[in-house]
């Protein structure tokens, strides 16, 4: 199917809509650092939190999210955890309402609140955050990159463009020419008009998408109420046992090879090994990125919870509807798209989602779904280049380079950083072969040298400056070198599973680092204690204080917190199947969830909802 005239016009008009927003917000970006950067943090929690989800509303991982329902069915949901996507859960439940008290600019600033603002240990761990921050921004914009291109090549055959270039670009590199030019659409509205219009394109985006979602459920129901799914048995279930047990054999062979390629078949293994870093990973809070900078955006600490909290609400059911849409599509018409998810390697599952789209949605839903898709790219791309920005200005520059900048020094400075993060990701991005690839090395690798650093700030007095530069340091060099052996082939296996080593490998430097130096000066960690109100191993700090002041009342609700917790991921599962049981219309597993969700629901307003304003 060819795009038609409603489809291209849908996609221009919201390109050039990027475009005027960007044009319309400059002057406001320009005021100060503060606007551009965190849009003033006068933004109401709700549109922070569209934003927030819409930016997690990214090409590439819908890409992902339906090449595994497609191959791993409602067992899929499960697989997300890798992130892990109940991060969510933890900062809703409180870790958003401490990070945003510190009132800081990025994570990296964030430090100075926790270990103070002098000594070279300080810089130093000042100066590991600023590198892992940019890494993972720049994974993110190369794993994006990569989606894109392949997403637009199916839409936009290359036979048809290629005559109107002037010169000679090899079929391997088409889907990051595609990439380039529509990262400059995102280039342009980001680094002009700054978080204000990274956040009113992201809410236009989201409203683009829903309505896109909600169709294709509805074409996906329609369709299936007269026809099978021909899936292997279990492939309904989303509960699973030691080894996975779905055998495609006869139906799609190659499917069992990515299922052994992905290294799944020990599921239980793999959801254990999820779960065990994902607990860790989310007491480590949020990663130096977009998420993060949405948080500080907040207009108060109860704010940040409310608008971590919205996200799981407003982007699950719509985006597993989109999933599951595709999902039924493609099983059912697997024989009409084979010659565009084929090649001589096999079947790539990661292009199930634009071919599908491609060939069975009617005009003007394509245009709709087209234009979310590509708007979920440059949503995800413009926070991704924001919190970099970030980082680079606020501390690298103004803390090294020139501290007396003025205004216009500073927004010049946002202008060539962001130029210069998306060329890099543009070049990264021409590296790497697939989504999965980078995916796994940013979930499993890269963020595995950064969660027991930013765990231990939380929760242990006597971690200091020391212990975090050297936590992250072992950490990050150990993921470094995983990436570069497996790209020579010299390890093998999930990335996933050489993650306790390097969580180890950084304990270690944590543990190590904190005693080789004295702890941090007492009345930073007195503030920091009173501020932000951390439950852990904070008792030497908490005797402290209260001998200068007996009122003064610690935090007890850690088992609060944590039972919130609990409840809140069973709620994240259910708001993830809800519509994968309704576009089956699996009726009694369907009304079960219901009952859960409306159970959880009601718990949840009692013990957090109604205890927001309480530290």
């Amino acid at each position: 199917m060819k795009l038609q005239f409603i489809d291209i016009a849908i996609l221009i008009t919201y390109l050039i809509t990027m475009v005027c927003i960007g044009w319309f917000f400059r002057k406001k970006a320009r005021l100060n650092k503060e606007n551009y950067l965190l849009g003033g943090r006068s933004l109401p929690w709700y549109m922070l939190g569209l934003s927030d989800a819409s930016d997690m509303f990214d090409i590439s991982g819908t890409m992902w999210m339906v090449s595994l329902c497609f191959v791993y069915g409602l067992k899929s949901i499960w697989i997300p955890w890798l992130w892990p996507v109940f991060n969510q859960v933890f900062m809703m439940m409180y870790l958003s309402k401490w990070l945003r008290r510190s009132g800081a600019t990025t994570g990296a600033e964030w430090l100075t609140t926790r270990f103070g603002r002098a000594g070279k240990r300080v810089r130093a761990s000042h100066n590991i955050v600023v590198i892992f921050a940019l890494l993972s921004c720049l994974g993110f914009l190369a794993y994006g990159f990569v989606g894109l291109g392949k997403f637009m090549e199916i839409f936009i055959p290359w036979n048809v463009v290629q005559p109107y270039i002037p010169f000679h670009i090899p079929l391997a590199y088409v889907p990051h020419f595609y990439g380039v030019i529509f990262t400059l659409f995102a280039v342009f509205y980001s680094v002009l008009g700054g978080m204000h219009s990274i956040v009113l394109g992201d809410v236009i985006k989201y409203v683009i998408m829903t309505i896109g979602c909600v169709s294709i459920g509805i074409i996906a129901m329609i369709h299936l109420h007269h026809q099978q799914i021909t899936v292997p048995e279990g492939w309904r279930n989303p509960f699973f046992g030691m080894h996975l047990n779905l055998d495609w054999t006869g139906i799609l062979d190659d499917a069992n090879k990515k299922i052994t390629s992905d290294g799944f078949g020990l599921f239980g293994i793999f959801f254990m090994m999820m779960l065990f870093k994902g607990i860790f990973a989310s007491l480590a809070g949020p990663a130096p990125n977009y998420d993060m900078q949405k948080v500080l955006s907040t207009r108060s600490p109860e704010e940040a919870s409310k608008m971590s909290g919205f996200v799981s609400i407003i982007l699950l059911p719509i985006r597993y509807t989109l999933v599951i849409g595709l999902t039924i599509l493609g099983l059912l018409y697997f024989k009409q798209i084979a010659p565009q998810v084929q090649n001589p390697q096999g079947t790539d599952f990661e292009t199930i989602l634009p071919a599908t789209i491609n060939t069975f949605l009617p005009a003007g839903i394509v245009g709709l779904v087209l234009t979310g898709l590509l708007g979920a790219f440059m949503g995800t791309f413009s926070g991704t280049l924001n919190a970099a920005q970030a980082y680079i200005v606020n501390d690298i520059y103004l803390k090294y380079v020139n501290p007396n900048a003025n205004n216009k020094q500073v927004i010049t400075m946002n202008y060539a950083a962001g130029i210069g993060v998306v060329t890099l990701g543009i070049i990264l991005g021409c590296l790497i072969e697939d989504v999965n690839t980078i995916l796994q090395w940013i979930v499993s690798g890269l963020y595995g040298g950064y969660i027991a650093a930013n765990m231990l700030k939380w929760h242990w007095w006597r971690f200091n400056a020391s212990g975090f530069f050297w936590g992250m340091v072992a950490g990050i060099v150990p993921a470094i070198a995983l990436a570069a052996l497996k790209s020579f082939n010299i390890l093998t296996g999930l990335d996933l599973y050489y993650w306790p080593i390097i969580f180890i490998l950084s304990l270690v430097g944590c543990i190590w680092g904190s005693y080789s130096a004295p702890p941090t000066e007492i009345n930073t960690l007195k503030k920091f204690y009173i501020t932000v109100r951390p439950w852990g191993f904070w008792g030497e700090i908490h005797n402290k204080v209260i001998a200068e002041n007996p009122a003064f009342e610690k935090n007890k609700h850690f088992k609060r917190n944590i039972f919130n917790v609990m409840i809140g991921m069973a709620g994240q599962m259910c708001l993830t199947i809800l519509p994968m049981y309704i576009v089956l219309w699996m009726k009694l597993p369907l009304i079960i969830t219901i009952i859960l969700l409306i159970i959880i629901i009601i718990i949840l307003k009692k013990t957090w909802w109604d205890k927001l304003s309480e530290y």
